[in-house]
């Protein structure tokens, strides 16, 4: 693999990034939110983090992804990401995806399937729409179990089950 000057190489794999996100998963579930995590990476650096904050924000759009990109932006000056890797603990849903899209991330790295709301594969397939005029490479599964665990256990606490 070619290295252009300037960039960073990383040793991290997508399981070590998947780790990171997911203690953004924890650190939204510590604030009452549904714990979904998820980071920027690009040049083996961390460009963007965020988790769920719909109800602290009062803000539906206030998703881990949307988060993650909007710091990634802010901190790049730029709103297109070419190059970017975004990782998240959950299948993105419509909303992120389009926002993925439209970012210019090159590939998204998510843990858990969301069968409910899912745009990757689940129930949509936004990445895959020959419409589009960007692709975005992507993989599930990477540590979908620790995830979907997360997520259980958090919705159990809260059903009081």
């Amino acid at each position: 693999m070619a290295v252009t000057a300037g960039a960073t190489v990383s040793t991290k794999t997508d399981e070590d990034w998947m780790r990171e996100a997911l203690a953004l998963a924890r650190h939204a579930e510590r604030q009452g939110e549904v714990p979904v995590g998820a980071l920027v990476v690009q040049d083996g650096q961390i460009i963007g983090r965020g988790w769920n904050q719909p109800i602290g924000t009062q803000d539906a759009t206030a998703h881990a992804e949307i988060r993650a990109l909007r710091d990634a932006c802010r901190r790049l000056g730029n709103y297109r990401l070419p190059g970017a890797t975004l990782y998240s603990t959950l299948e993105p849903c419509a909303m992120c995806a389009g926002a993925i899209v439209h970012a210019r991330i090159a590939c998204t790295i998510y843990a858990a399937d969301d069968f409910r709301a899912g745009a990757v594969h689940s129930l949509f397939a936004v990445f895959d729409e020959p419409r589009l005029t960007h692709r975005v490479a992507y993989r599930g599964g990477v540590l979908a179990a620790d995830s979907a665990e997360l997520l259980r256990r958090f919705f159990r606490a809260r059903r009081g089950a």
